[in-house]
């Protein structure tokens, strides 16, 4: 005998969002999925950097960090303020922080506990 889901399905169907923030949403998780985009955010976790501190941390060129840090600034992940000739960039906000802390504590944690199969 089939269930009845028309309930949950109208309860899930009104608290789902527009697609227009769907879409954002989806923008935004794409923009954690480049390395080194990744790689610069979780250099600012700790401190505020410049483009020549994050490039020589990185190993890269201060054109390549300048060009994903631009990326970033737009999405509104990260921050600058100018000091003289100098700019430093910093993560936005607490969410942006929390986004980063808990996409590692869930790799950590699935790392670290046993899968079914191992049992």
């Amino acid at each position: 005998m089939p269930h009845n889901h028309d309930a949950i399905l109208k309860k899930v169907k009104e608290e789902l969002p527009k697609d227009e923030i769907l879409s954002d949403l989806s923008d935004l998780f794409k923009l954690f999925g480049d390395t080194t985009r990744i790689k610069i955010l979780y250099s600012l976790f700790e401190s505020e950097l410049c483009v020549c501190a994050i490039a020589e941390l990185l190993g890269m060129t201060q054109s390549a960090i300048s060009h994903q840090l631009r990326v970033l600034r737009d999405a509104n992940l990260v921050g600058n303020r100018r000091e003289g000739k100098t700019i430093y960039y910093f993560l936005s906000d607490d969410h942006v922080r929390t986004i980063i802390a808990q996409g590692f504590d869930h790799l950590i944690e699935e790392r670290e506990e046993p899968h079914e199969e191992e049992l």
